[in-house]
This record gives C-alpha cells, sequence and structure tokens, in this order.
C-alpha cells in the first residue's frame, strides 16, 4: 500500500499523524528515562542498605567473624552490593543505548520531515498558481468573446443604418475585427494554459506528491522499526545481566548453606571458656567443737558464736549469670580476664609480635640484598643510604623481641597457673578452722574480674543438708554488703595502689592512684588481692594494680 496513491488528498492528515510519530519516539525516550532513573535511585538504596548493616569497624567486628552465620551474612551483603551494581549497569545501558541514540534520531526524524513537507507545500503551491494563471486566462478569453459579440453586434446595426456615414460602419467594422483578433488570442492563450495545467496537475498528483509521500511512508516505517528497535534493546538489557544477577542470588545461597550451627555452638566455648574448674561440694562447718580464735576475732564473740542461719537463707549468686559493669580494656598482661581468656588473648598477641618480626626480617634481608649490589655497582647507589634503615629495623626487632619475651613469659605464667582436670578441690583462701575444717569455696571464680568476665558468690541452692533438720551453714565470702556476717580478718601488711580502680562490680572495692591500704588475704593466683580502708570499706582490687608489702610474720606464715 502505498501512501502516494491511496492517501494523494490527506496531505493534513499525513502532516499530523507524522508530527504524532515524532511525539510518540519523544515519549518513549521520556519513559526509558525515567526507568533509568529508577534503576539508579534502586542501585543507591540497595547500596546503602548493605553499607548500612556492615560490621562496624571495632573489636566487636573480630568476635562476629568467627561465627558461620555472621560471616554469611557479611558475604550475603557484598553480593548484595554486587547486585546493585548490575542495576547500575542496567541504567547506563538504558542512557547510552536508547535515551541517547533516540534523542539523535529524533532531531534527524524532525529535519527529514520538515524538508519533506516544504517541498509537498512547494508543490503544492505550484500547482495553485498554474490554477490561477489557467482561470484568469478563461475569464479573459470569455470576457474578450463577449466584447468580441458585442462589437460584431454593433457594426452590423451600423452597417443597416442608411443614416450612418461610411466612415462610422468602417470603424464599427475595425473594431469588431479588431475585438475578434482580441478573444482569438485569448482562445490561444487559454488553450496553452489548460495544457500546461493539465500536464502539471498530472505531474502533481501523479509524480511530485506520490514521491513526497512515499519518503514520508519510508521516514515514518524507519522510525517504526527504530521504535521496535529500543524495545527490543530494553528487553535485553535486563537479561544481559541476569547471569551476573544469578551469580549474587548463587553466592548468596552458597552463604546461607555454609551456616554451621555446630561450629557456632563450639566458637561460643571457645570465646567465653574462662579455664576454671566448677566448685567443690561445700564442707561442713561444726560449729559444736570449740574454735580458737586469734586476738582479730574477738569482736565476733559469743553472741554470734551460736548464731544459726536457716538452711537457703544465704544470700548468694552463682558467678557466670553476674553482669558486666565495667568494660574497661585491662591491663597489657590481660591478667584481668579468666586463665583459658587469657592465654588466647597472650597467644594472639604473640603471633602478632612474630608476624611484625617476620615483617621487619624481610625488609631487612630486601634491603641487605640491594646494599650488596650498590657495594658491587657503585653507579647504582650509595651502598650508606642503606645503613640508616637497616638500624632503624634492627631496632624495631630488638623492641619486638622484648615485647615478645614479656608477653611468653606471662603465656608461661598464665599456663602454669591453669588447673589441671583432676584438680576437683579449690584452695580456700578466707581462713581456716582449728582442725582445718575449709569454711568456704574461695577459689578464682568467687570474685568478679574488673569486666565482669568472671565471678561467682555462693547459691543458695549449694548449701549443705545433713539431715532434715535445720543445720548452721557457712558465712560465705559475698561481694556485697553482708561483709558485717563474716569475722573480721587480720591485717598481713599493706599495700600502695599504682593505678586507679574503679570497682563498679560487686565485690570489689574502688582505689585511687597512690593510695595506702591494709592487706587482709593475699593473691591465690587469681590475680586479686583482699584490702580494707577501714573497719566498713573491705573488698578486691587486681593485684597487679597494687604494689604490696607483707609483714614479716605473715610471710612466714
Amino acid at each position: 500500500m502505498s501512501w502516494g496513491s491511496e492517501l494523494w488528498d490527506q496531505f493534513d492528515n499525513l502532516e499530523k499523524h507524522t508530527q504524532w510519530g515524532i511525539e510518540f519516539v519523544e515519549k518513549y525516550t521520556k519513559f526509558v528515562k525515567e526507568r533509568s532513573e529508577i534503576e539508579l535511585n534502586y542501585a543507591k538504596q540497595i547500596r546503602n542498605l548493605s553499607k548500612k548493616y556492615q560490621p562496624k569497624k571495632n573489636s566487636r567486628e573480630e568476635e562476629e567473624s568467627k561465627y558461620t552465620f555472621c560471616r554469611a551474612f557479611l558475604i550475603t551483603l557484598n553480593e548484595l552490593n554486587d547486585y546493585a551494581g548490575q542495576h547500575e549497569v542496567i541504567a547506563e545501558n538504558l542512557t547510552a543505548q536508547i535515551i541517547t541514540e533516540l534523542s539523535r534520531y529524533l532531531q534527524e526524524l524532525k529535519t527529514e520531515r520538515k524538508s519533506h513537507f516544504h517541498d509537498g507545500r512547494k508543490a503544492q503551491q505550484q500547482i495553485e498558481s498554474s490554477w490561477k494563471q489557467l482561470e484568469s486566462s478563461k475569464r479573459r478569453f470569455e470576457r474578450d468573446c463577449k466584447e468580441a459579440d458585442r462589437a460584431q453586434q454593433y457594426f452590423e446595426k451600423m452597417d443597416a443604418d442608411i443614416n450612418v456615414t461610411k466612415a462610422d460602419v468602417e470603424k464599427a467594422r475595425q473594431q469588431a475585427h479588431m475585438r475578434h483578433q482580441m478573444a482569438s488570442d485569448s482562445k490561444n492563450d487559454y488553450s496553452s494554459y489548460l495544457q500546461k495545467f493539465n500536464q502539471e496537475q498530472n505531474d502533481h498528483y501523479y509524480t511530485i506528491i506520490p514521491n513526497i509521500f512515499q519518503k514520508l511512508q519510508d521516514m515514518e516505517e524507519r522510525r517504526i522499526e527504530r521504535i521496535g528497535s529500543s524495545m527490543k534493546t530494553f528487553a535485553d538489557l535486563d537479561r544481559q545481566v541476569l547471569p551476573i544477577v544469578g551469580k549474587c542470588l548463587d553466592g548468596m545461597t552458597k552463604a546461607a548453606e555454609s551456616i554451621e550451627p555446630k561450629t557456632d555452638s563450639k566458637q561460643v566455648v571457645e570465646s567465653y571458656k574462662s579455664g576454671f574448674e566448677p566448685p567443690g561440694d561445700v564442707e561442713f562447718e561444726d560449729y559444736g567443737q570449740p574454735m580458737k580464735r586469734t586476738a582479730s576475732d574477738t569482736s565476733l564473740s559469743s553472741p554470734r558464736e551460736g548464731k544459726e542461719k536457716p538452711v537457703g537463707r544465704t544470700k548468694g549468686k552463682l558467678w557466670p549469670f553476674i553482669k558486666n559493669k565495667n568494660k574497661g580494656s585491662g591491663p597489657e598482661d590481660f591478667s584481668h580476664l579468666p586463665p583459658e581468656q587469657r592465654r588466647k588473648k597472650l597467644q594472639g598477641k604473640l603471633d602478632e609480635l612474630n608476624k611484625d618480626i617476620q615483617k621487619e626480617m624481610d625488609q631487612r634481608d630486601a634491603l641487605t640484598k640491594m646494599k650488596d649490589v650498590y657495594v658491587k655497582n657503585p653507579q647504582m647507589g650509595d651502598p650508606a643510604s642503606v645503613d640508616p634503615r637497616l638500624l632503624e629495623i634492627s631496632q624495631n626487632i630488638e623492641k619486638l623481641q622484648f615485647e615478645v619475651q614479656k608477653f611468653e613469659g606471662w603465656l608461661a605464667e598464665v599456663e602454669e597457673r591453669m588447673p589441671s582436670k583432676s584438680d576437683t578441690q579449690r584452695r580456700s583462701g578466707l581462713y581456716e578452722t582449728q582442725n582445718s575444717t575449709t569454711v568456704s569455696n574461695n577459689c578464682a571464680q568467687d570474685r568478679e574480674s574488673p569486666d565482669g568476665s568472671y565471678t561467682e558468690e555462693q547459691n543458695s541452692e549449694t548449701q549443705v543438708k545433713a539431715n532434715t533438720h535445720p543445720v548452721p551453714t557457712s558465712t560465705t565470702p559475698e561481694f556485697d554488703d553482708e561483709f558485717d556476717d563474716e569475722e573480721t580478718l587480720p591485717t598481713i601488711g599493706t599495700c600502695k595502689a599504682l593505678y586507679p580502680f574503679e570497682g563498679h562490680n560487686e565485690g570489689t572495692i574502688s582505689v585511687a592512684e597512690g593510695e595506702l591500704l591494709y592487706v587482709i588475704e593475699e593473691d591465690k593466683g587469681d590475680g586479686w588481692t583482699r584490702v580494707r580502708r577501714n573497719e566498713d570499706e573491705e573488698g578486691y582490687v587486681p593485684t597487679s594494680y597494687v604494689e604490696v608489702f607483707l609483714e614479716t610474720n605473715a610471710k612466714d606464715s
């Protein structure tokens, strides 16, 4: 179907239709542009979401990375970030392959359409001008014929009149002849214009307009083909990223499948195991047998000796459930931690130091080789220029080796102190009765570290029941306000606080740097010393925080 033959008289409608086609391309271009913006915004939101839930750069990140589910979540976040990148690729390709191309094509389309309709209007003006000439020659021929008829009638009238002179008759005859000649000329002009117009009209409707309309038809079909190609590209650009998106999703699935609950449970043990054994049985204290009192015990005389506490009434808590109230970083030797955790921290520190030493040694070896090259080839460099750096590296290695020795000493100390599996009994660190009956379980778990990592208090469920009747129970060392229920311990020395200690946790006491206090119980191997400020204030402080001066008789005992 040809527009030139079928739509020869639809110039105006074709003009409207092709304008609508251009507007459609503009509309589709705008649609793709908005889609591109949506892809960019979506990618930005996905990236922000991934960034928001990334682990924070702190000590907690190291702890979280030990667990399989945390590592799986981190992989998911990273894959999601790559997933967002594919939507950015879609947006970029939409802009480059559709929006930019269609925008350029639109300008070409508008220019071509304008040219075709300019030619069409010019052809119309030409045929209209030719038509006007034809009409003009036709009217002139008609007018001249009428004038010739009137002149002929006037001549005939004059010629029949006997009263008219011959001169007048001749004049009328000549006038009629002239009018007939003019009519004949007009007729020839009219005939010539008519023939010319018919030729031009034939050319106009069968050649010129069909050619113009064919060009418009070709232009319109190319436009439609271009829109179809863009729509296909629109889908293909999405399809191109599907393999990579699929890999991102596969990565997320693989990360989820890598989660191992048993491994994470084992990691909890590795992270929090203290290295202590559970407390042993509480021994029966026989208040029925007489006990020898020291001089310092006289303040707690007869009124309290016969005092009993009903079973289950002793105030106490199990040490693992004391909440951490002090979040300080602790001393360099990690003495504030339980043995197992302290051992792991010291070992980790040693591993870091050995890595640093290896790096320095590698640098030293490289510089030594460079110096040898300079010695053999002076033109390449001055051997002496390497010496300052070699000296600096040697000093660094010495410092690191000193640090290694220091941490190895602490590690050996903690490994030597760690209890064996067969050791089920714990030391009593408070006081002993005359018959060596242990009054309490004052083992390492009886006290709380500065960061609250380990503490134990007696639980009422561990009370001994000798029979169905209530029996006296031991006065347990509790880190609370019940020191008045214990017998006052004698002073065995003094100490000076080397560092300030806040003592937020139960059973601890706060001290200021340089403060002097009395020692009432020395360190039993767990890193804590019991001190007294006055009759009402006593508690535990880290042994590494104080300098202890024991009395001679206390050392001998």
